[in-house]
This record gives structure tokens, sequence and C-alpha cells, in this order.
């Protein structure tokens, strides 16, 4: 009798997480007593591996960022198994499942149909972000059953991304692979990047985590305490963690995939991994020549997102330098490994094909745009593209001189030197892979004007706009070529140089609005289309013209973070988090500049922190 009481008492008084509340038919869905288990994690994992592709949210066209893409996946997971989901908003509001406010829209069965459903994630966009994601999440133990697909990264208010596949077999280059998005908002790819993070930090709660559990108690949905949830560990902000490795990469590879594997069954797989993301290349490649050879892909669209390769090019471009330092650090022949590649063929057209040795040596001069030739897309043009850097170098130089001479001579002096390195080196490698003017195929020159003198001349003031769109491109792909070509073998000088370049384009864009310039003065060769702004202002043109720039250059930017992520994170650390810093800045400064001209389309970056 006395141990029935005390059950009794145990069970009659202990909170249920399990009670089943009344539901409205006004709420956004219904979850009966379907509550979150560790086996609901493992399922939720299983759909994540199974499921998840770099166009997922192309083709439900759903815009997205960082922070976004991980709250949606998890949302979209519990609202098709009826599942309790919430988020917690910059103002501090829990919405869930439960949530009414949208009882007047329609529901469906099917969730990518269900107005009521989308409706209340693109309300969650832009009231979340990384800042809020502490507030959802629990930091977990390292650990192979508790680090799963559906696990999150969150670097400290700045980016976020979460696993999609766990690689226990050595073929990767780090046992866990991420789904990432990216600023701007927009309806894109998700790219698969391995995992890469600085040192967490216990006080903002970053690092590896999974999503808190809502329970219903008393008839009020809220979160389960973070320390009750079952993978709960702060052992990742220990002193310790780290001990014994490189970084807090190499640290969580060792807890999640310990193997010690021979050199040699390392650099098969390895090998294999690449063959397979080239092989799943080839038609990405052919089709996206066929839709935009003839300028059917404008930049942004969505036929640009599904074509271009930007992220599966950035992910190549990691294992190719992971294969290279298994090489390089455990002294394997040169000419074994020379033979193994050049035996492994990708064919990339009907009548021809490149070998394992090709990638190897040229990926970074693969294009990832897609209206351009097969054979730039797989690094068969490298002259063309060494001699067209060097050319928009050449007109950076000029530009540099004749825009910011005379305003700042310690701005230009600067400059001007770290675009003379980016020509030292162009040339070194114009002549190691003994490119010559005859080699070049005409049609693959670019032309870059120098810039005109400032005039208030009609003429010379349209001269003067074509001048800057082509001096912002060529600093784009300045920045571009410092990323991929100098990150590793000179971190200090890919830093400071792209610096500088994120300063030229601050520039570019203040030069932009000082000369009224807009789409239309451009030359139509030279056009690239931006969807005008709405008119907001009572200068309805010159507020046109000045969001159109702050747009262009938020693309711009968009752009460099994008590049330095996939080509430098892994290579040089602390030079991609610099760089994308001051990317990061000139973002929030963009947004802020959106706000006070008061352009009222969907501006260039939302109000969240930008991502590194």
């Amino acid at each position: 009798m006395p141990f029935l009481v005390l059950f009794l008492i145990i069970f009659g008084f202990t909170p249920c997480f399990s009670q089943t509340p009344n539901e409205s038919p006004d709420q956004v869905w219904e979850v009966g007593d379907r509550r979150w288990t560790v086996e609901e994690e493992h399922r939720f994992g299983k759909w994540m591996d199974e499921t998840m592709t770099e166009d997922f949210f192309i083709r439900y066209t759903i815009p997205t960022d960082c922070a976004d893409a991980v709250y949606a996946i998890r949302w979209i997971y519990a609202r098709i198994n009826h599942l309790p989901a919430a988020a917690t908003t910059k103002e501090g509001r829990l919405i869930g499942h439960w949530s009414t406010d949208w009882g007047f829209l329609p529901t469906h069965p099917e969730w990518d149909r269900d107005e009521r459903f989308r409706a209340v994630l693109f309300y969650l966009f832009p009231r979340t972000w990384t800042g809020t994601l502490p507030l959802d999440t629990y930091p977990v133990r390292i650990s192979p059953d508790s680090v799963t697909p559906g696990t999150l990264f969150l670097v400290t208010e700045s980016h976020t991304g979460i696993i999609g596949h766990v690689s226990l077999d050595g073929s990767q280059a780090h046992p866990l692979q991420t789904w990432e998005s990216a600023l701007p908002v927009k309806v894109q790819k998700l790219s698969l990047r391995n995992f890469f993070s600085g040192r967490p930090e216990s006080k903002a709660r970053s690092g590896l985590v999974k999503f808190r559990w809502p329970v219903s108690e008393n008839g009020e949905w809220k979160y389960r305490a973070a320390a009750e949830h079952p993978f709960y560990s702060e052992e990742q902000y220990t002193s310790g963690f780290c001990k014994g490795y490189a970084d807090f990469v190499e640290a969580v590879a060792r807890r999640i995939d310990p193997t010690d594997y021979p050199p040699m069954e390392k650099m098969v797989k390895v090998m294999g991994t690449i063959t397979r993301l080239l092989r799943e290349r080839v038609p990405i490649v052919q089709e996206g020549y066929e839709q935009c050879r003839d300028g059917g892909c404008p930049e942004a669209s969505e036929l640009w997102e599904i074509y271009s390769t930007s992220g599966r090019d950035g992910m190549i471009v990691s294992l190719v330098d992971h294969l290279s330092q298994i090489i390089e650090s455990n002294h394997l022949d040169r000419e074994m490994t020379k033979g193994m590649m050049e035996a492994i063929p990708i064919d990339i057209s009907e009548n021809r094909s490149v070998t394992l040795y090709h990638v190897y040596q040229n990926c970074l001069w693969f294009s990832p745009h897609p209206e351009d030739v097969i054979e730039a897309r797989w690094g068969l043009k490298k002259c063309e593209m060494i001699y067209a850097q060097t050319r928009a170098t050449k007109g950076s130089i000029s530009f540099i001189e004749s825009t910011y001479r005379k305003r700042d001579s310690r701005f230009a002096n600067f400059s001007i030197r770290q675009q003379q390195q980016i020509l030292q080196r162009l040339s070194e490698e114009w002549s190691r892979s003994e490119c010559t003017e005859l080699s070049l195929t005409p049609e693959k020159k670019v032309p870059v004007h120098p810039p005109p003198k400032p005039s208030s001349g009609p003429r010379r003031g349209l001269k003067q706009c074509d001048a800057i769109r082509t001096e912002t491109r060529a600093t784009q792909n300045s920045i571009s070529f410092i990323e991929r070509t100098y990150r590793k073998s000179d971190p200090e000088y890919a830093d400071f140089s792209i610096q500088q370049q994120e300063q030229i384009l601050q520039r570019l864009s203040e030069e932009w609005s000082r000369s009224k310039c807009t789409e239309l003065s451009l030359a139509p060769e030279k056009k690239v289309p931006i969807p005008p702004p709405p008119k907001t202002s009572t200068e309805p043109r010159r507020g046109l013209k000045k969001c159109e720039a702050i747009r262009a250059e938020a693309r711009a930017t968009k752009d460099s973070i994008s590049f330095i992520e996939r080509t430098y994170r892994k290579s040089d650390p602390e030079y991609a988090d610099f760089s994308i810093q001051q990317q990061g800045q000139i973002l929030q400064r963009l947004s802020e500049e959106w706000s006070r001209s008061e352009c009222t389309e969907a501006p260039p970056i939302p109000e969240k922190k930008v991502r590194r």
C-alpha cells in the first residue's frame, strides 16, 4: 500500500509533457497526441538524408536565407508528420502549430498546397534569424548518436546550416555535410558543404545544436527545458574539447568518426566522391547550356538558379583540396596517383571527355555560369580566363587613377598596389599555363573600356556609367580571383586585398548614385537586368536610380560572400571570416541605406544580421 500511495503521488503531481490540449479548427495544423521523441528525431534525420536536395526550395517556390531554410525544413517535416513545431520571433513571441491567427485561410492535406501553412512560414521568415535560433535550440553532445542529419550548426548572429548527411566511411573531407542557404532572401538552391564552424560560444549558445521540443502543459504550449532534452550537453564549450586537435572542426570530425583510414584507401574513396559529383554535374551543365546560351537565363532568375553550379563547384574544389592534402601529407607517389586519376574519364559532351586529373589541376577555373560554353564550364578555357582577368585588373587600375587619385590619394595608392600584385600573379599563372595570345579565342577577349573623365555632358555621362558598371564587374572578378588563387598560398595578402576590393565596391556604389546612373543608361551589351523598385518618393526618377544602385551593389557583395564561403572556408578559415565580416558590414550599410531611401520592394537584405 505505501508503494501505491507513492506511485499515485509521483504520477499525480509530476507535470505531464504529453497532455493533449483541445485543438482549434483555426490552428495551423493539428497534432493530436503526436510528440517529439528520440525515435522521431531519428526519423527526421532519415527524412533529411533521403529527401533534401539542392533544389528543394526551388521546387516549392520558397525564398530563403540561411536561418529561413533551417526553420522551414523543421516546420515542413513537422507539418507532414503532424508533430509540434514552434519558433520565437524577434519580438519574443512564440509562434507554433497551435497559432490561430491564420484561421481565415484555407488548409490542405498536402503541405505545399496548404495556404495557411505557407502563410505562417512567410510570416516567420522576416521575424526570425540567427539571433533567435538560440531560443529555439539546445546544445548537443558531440557523438554519432546525437549529431545526426537534422542537427544544426550555428555561428553567433551570423550564419547557420543543417546537417544533411553523415559519412562514416572516409569518403568525404569531413564526416558531416551541411545544407546551407544564404543572403539575400530569394528562391535559390541550397549549397552542400563540408561542415565548418568556428569555436562555439557558450553564452551565445552557438555551435552544434538541435531544435527544442514544444510540449503542452496545463493547456499551454511552451518549450521543454533545454537541459531536459535527451541529447543535451555543454561539452563543446569546455576548454578541453579541442585539446589535441587543430580546431573545432577537426575535434568534431574525430568524435564523429575516429577511424584512421589507410592513406591509399582514403585517397581512392575521395576520388570516388569527386567522380560522382562530376558526373552528376554533366547533365546540369549540358541542360543549362541548351537553356541559357542565347540569354534565356538572366542572372538571379529561376533558370539561373537551377543551372548555375557555384555551390556544387565549391564542394568539388573543397574535395580536390582535401585529396591534394592526402597525397602530399602521406608522401604518396605522384606519378602513381596521376596515372590513377588519368584513368578516370568524365564524358562532358557527346564527343568530348576530360579526366579526373584535368579536374584535379584545373577545377579552380571551372565556370559556374550556365550561359558559358561547355569548354569554359569545365576549365578548358583557362588562358581566356586569365586574359580576361588581366584586362579587367588593368581596367581597375585606370578607373582608380581617374576616379580616386585626387579625392583620396592614399586609398588610390594602396588599391593600385593590390591590383599590381594581382597582375604579377596572373602573369605567373599565364606563364605556368604556357598561354600565348595566339591560343586565345577572339570572342573570349573581354573588352574593358577605360573610364572617361567626369563630365556633365550627356554622352560623357553615359560613358561614365558604363565605366562604373565595368569596374564593378571587374572588382567582383578580382575578389573571386583573389579568393580561389591566393587564399591558401598567401592568406594575409588575400584578406587585405579583398578588404580593399570591398572598399572599391562601396565607392563605386556611391559614384553610381552621384552620377545619376540607371540601368537604362548602360550600353545594351553591358546591361544586367535588375527588377526596378516601385516609385516611392516625390523625386521618382532619382529614387529609382538610387534603389537600383543599392540593389546592384547588394547582389555584387552577396556574390563575393558566396565565393569566399565555398572556396576558402576550409582552406583558410581566418581569411574567410575576416573577408566575409567586411562584406557583411557592406550589406548592413546597404540595408540601412535601402530603408533611408524608402525603397519599398523586397530589399536587398532583410533586417537580419548578415552571415559570415
